[in-house]
């Protein structure tokens, strides 16, 4: 079974903030990285995933709500917290819309934001394997406002990466670009036995053979595009309570 311990990148341009705050997450247990700006950042998150990143709003350069939207490129499970001196309320606005999951004064309530750190960790991870990119998009919408965190892979090898975030549901298209989708359903099966499989395809009649064979092989449900929403949310719900 795939596990990975709890990280974050804290990113401030003060330097004496990221050393304090770095000594307190080591504390709790976290593996811990820290960045001063906003490209350093984002290099960080493409060679390392990170479960959580907090992030300054106003540092020289690129601002902390521009880096969460490009981390979420990268890594869309990312929790994204974002702190700042500046909290008006169209700040406040843009971000939940980004899909920040909050956004806290400073100075910082270390306290309010272990907390609420702890809290985001523990929503069920869903992650989806489609390789149309808008599916995705709107799949983490419909899914983070959920309640989901959620993770997106547009191949096989970026779902077999993916796992060690080990996801609680996997929904998995079944006609995927560089692997067929039954072996990457195997594949996840092997990795993590405990993750739940969602497949999803829009060609009914002509992948009705493999989907039998894959619910043989222990597949749990099924949905098929275009979706009925309500349908896939109790599918999923169901999935990740299981």
């Amino acid at each position: 079974m795939i596990t990975s311990e709890r990280s974050i990148i804290y990113v401030d341009d003060d330097e004496y903030i990221c050393e304090n705050m770095s000594d307190i997450f080591v504390e709790q247990g976290f593996r811990v990285g820290v960045a001063h700006e906003g490209m350093t950042a984002l290099d960080m998150v493409q060679r390392q995933p990170y479960d959580v990143a907090v992030l300054d709003l106003k540092m020289p350069g690129m601002d902390g709500l521009t880096l969460y939207h490009e981390i979420k490129k990268v890594q869309a499970a990312t929790v994204a917290i974002l702190v700042t001196a500046y909290a008006a309320g169209s700040t406040a606005q843009e971000a939940v819309v980004a899909g920040i999951s909050h956004v806290l004064p400073k100075p910082v309530d270390v306290a309010r934001l272990l907390r609420l750190i702890d809290e985001a960790l523990k929503r069920p991870m869903v992650l989806v394997v489609d390789d149309d990119a808008d599916l995705c998009a709107n799949l983490w919408d419909l899914l983070h406002g959920r309640g989901y965190r959620v993770s997106l892979a547009h191949n096989a090898r970026q779902a077999i990466e993916r796992l060690s975030s080990s996801p609680r549901v996997v929904l998995l298209d079944l006609k995927l670009p560089d692997q067929d989708g039954a072996e990457v359903f195997r594949l996840i099966r092997a990795a993590n036995p405990a993750t739940r499989v969602l497949l999803i395809t829009g060609h009914r009649a002509e992948m009705e053979p493999a989907v039998k064979r894959l619910q043989a092989e222990g597949v749990e449900s099924i949905c098929y595009k275009p979706f009925d929403i309500p349908s896939l949310l109790r599918s999923v719900e169901d999935l990740a309570e299981g």
